[in-house]
């Protein structure tokens, strides 16, 4: 027997090489390939949304970190990233004084009144986002049609409305003799299809249009284990449930009829899933809360695409479920390393 007869026990520690700036970096590369190819189909007016965006973000934390004493944080490159997704789920025609002004809110607002990052309580991009749209709504309802860098469209800003803009005005019209939404859609003049919607050859925001190169980013950042499955697997499924439950009702197709492809394909929903719910500070913790997160914003999404008077509901459903997150963390815990088997001593001791 050893002089020192004792044991060492902890909790399970794990050494992670990642840290911020490493989690904010490979985000933000993952979510080029989307953004360039938004300035491929709108323009160099998508480009200079974007830098505009970016430089906003990161000049508004550089100057609240002088002005507070505070160290400077720009180099985590969680300002540039925030200031990168405001960008993407801009118009390209959208005046540019509304991404400055959204960066600004949620740098400052979102972020910094509530300690920094990792205290914010919703995501800070889409929270600027929400806040420029519900103020400027004109300007960020504006939409260029897609076309290659250089042509007529993306010069001239030819306008025209969103798959799901048009899907909306549609239904307000009347559903007689529609079979779902890519045929209402022909019928209104915005001829789509599912290979538009997965590619980006539609009118939107500059870095949600693309299906595909979201997916791939989303991938990415997957295998980079910077995110997990929970969130966007459990997003995506309980709201496709719902559409093909209950999509087709809308169009007198009855239950379990609902064009899935379609919605998962359409609108902010890929950018949300896969890089909006997955935002490390507003997410839970455990996988268990994940997926109760991630079916909510499912749910939320589901409610307000179909019953609201929005024609998207991606923005408003993760801030929504962000409230909640503070609760899934509370009621949703992990078990506490060895506390089952001290508790099954006490039960043997007391027999």
């Amino acid at each position: 027997m050893p002089k020192n007869n004792f044991q060492i026990t902890s909790s399970p520690q794990f050494h992670s090489p990642m840290s911020t700036s490493f989690v904010m970096g490979h985000v933000s590369l993952a979510l080029v390939p989307a953004s360039l190819w938004g300035v491929y189909v709108f323009g160099w007016r998508a480009l200079l949304v974007l830098l505009v965006s970016i430089a906003a973000s990161v000049l508004t934390e550089f100057f609240l970190s002088r002005l507070t004493g505070r160290e400077n944080t720009i180099t985590d490159g969680s300002a540039l990233l925030t200031g990168l997704l405001i960008g993407m789920n801009m118009p390209p025609a959208v005046p540019l004084f509304i991404p400055v002004v959204a960066s600004f809110f949620a740098i400052f607002v979102v972020k910094w009144t509530f300690g920094g990052l990792g205290a914010n309580w919703m995501n800070p991009a889409l929270a600027g986002r929400v806040f420029v749209f519900m103020s400027w709504t004109g300007g960020m309802t504006t939409w260029t049609l897609p076309g290659k860098l250089g042509s007529s469209a993306s010069l001239d800003a030819v306008t025209g409305p969103t798959p799901l803009g048009s899907l909306k005005t549609g239904l307000m019209n009347g559903v007689d003799g529609i079979t779902g939404p890519l045929q209402m859609l022909a019928g209104e003049g915005v001829p789509v299809t599912y290979k538009d919607l997965f590619l980006g050859n539609i009118p939107g925001c500059i870095g949600e249009v693309t299906a595909l190169l979201l997916l791939a980013g989303g991938l990415y950042i997957l295998i980079r284990k910077i995110i997990t499955w929970h969130i966007p697997v459990s997003y995506a499924l309980s709201f496709a449930f719902l559409v093909w439950v209950f999509g087709g009702n809308r169009y007198g197709l009855g239950f379990f009829s609902g064009d899935v492809l379609f919605h998962l394909l359409s609108g902010g929903f890929m950018l949300g899933a896969l890089f909006m719910a997955t935002d490390m500070a507003t997410s839970p913790i455990t996988n268990k809360g994940k997926i109760i997160y991630g079916v909510g914003c499912g749910f939320m999404t589901f409610l307000i695409r179909f019953f609201g008077s929005f024609p998207e509901g991606v923005s408003l459903a993760i801030i929504f479920m962000n409230i909640f997150v503070p609760l899934i963390d509370r009621f949703i815990t992990p078990k506490t390393f060895g506390v089952a088997r001290v508790k099954e001593k006490k039960q043997e001791a007391a027999k």
